[in-house]
């Protein structure tokens, strides 16, 4: 099994992020971010893939998917990025000017416990941390601002979280998050890494093909999102 397909497999839930090219802003006005949540939302409809969470920043965005098939995360994130650049190209009458991306995707699978909360945590206090809201529920471009003011036609665009956040869930995604959370998320994405305990972390690289992002640690910028 190739590669690309054993690191896409149902029913694991996926970290997924992608930047613009040369890190310009792709998203400055409301109609650039309401433009990427429909195709968001198109790709639902489209592909057996739920949105877990997601943050939508000026120059790159974050998604914490489940694919409900068997390679089915490639192909809504195929659809996902080449519609929007299409559209975004349309609408800025920059047709033929360049990539709008950097590349392709970047992902890597996160345990169903603790970490997750801790990646969702970490992708919902985006805005916060580059100091764009006061609240992290004040960005409306995410999946906080969503579920807390969003309506319920908004709503459908989330599914299920696999465990509940506590009660005082958003108290703590306002509170600064430990370095140690943060630099191992930011490794897990550098190397496309999975993101867990021991134990599950080198279960699921070993039966992703991922265990060559085991390697080699090195240091994660601190600049990093």
């Amino acid at each position: 099994m190739p590669r690309s397909q054993r690191a896409d497999i149902a029913n694991i839930i996926y970290h997924v992020i992608n930047r613009s090219n040369a890190r310009m802003a792709i998203f400055e006005k409301a109609q650039d971010f309401l433009a990427f949540l429909e195709v968001l939302s198109e790709a639902r409809e489209k592909f057996l893939v739920e949105v877990l969470a997601f943050c939508i920043m000026p120059n790159h965005w974050h998604l914490i998917l489940k694919p409900l098939k068997y390679g089915e995360l490639s192909k809504f994130m195929a659809w996902l990025t080449m519609t929007h650049t299409q559209r975004w190209h349309a609408f800025h009458h920059t047709v033929g000017s360049g990539h709008l991306y950097q590349g392709r995707y970047k992902s890597f699978p996160v345990q169903t416990d603790e970490y997750f909360i801790q990646l969702v945590r970490y992708v919902e206090r985006n805005p916060l941390r580059a100091k764009l809201v006061k609240s992290a529920e004040d960005w409306k471009w995410g999946s906080l601002w969503l579920r807390q003011q969003g309506t319920l036609q908004q709503k459908q665009l989330l599914g299920s979280w696999p465990i509940p956040p506590s009660k005082n869930y958003l108290k703590l995604v306002n509170t600064v998050q430990p370095i140690a959370e943060v630099d191992s998320i930011r490794t897990a994405i550098a190397k496309n890494r999975p993101l867990g305990d021991d134990r599950w972390v080198q279960r699921t690289a070993k039966t992703l093909g991922l265990t060559s992002s085991l390697r080699n640690p090195g240091r994660p910028r601190k600049n990093g999102s």
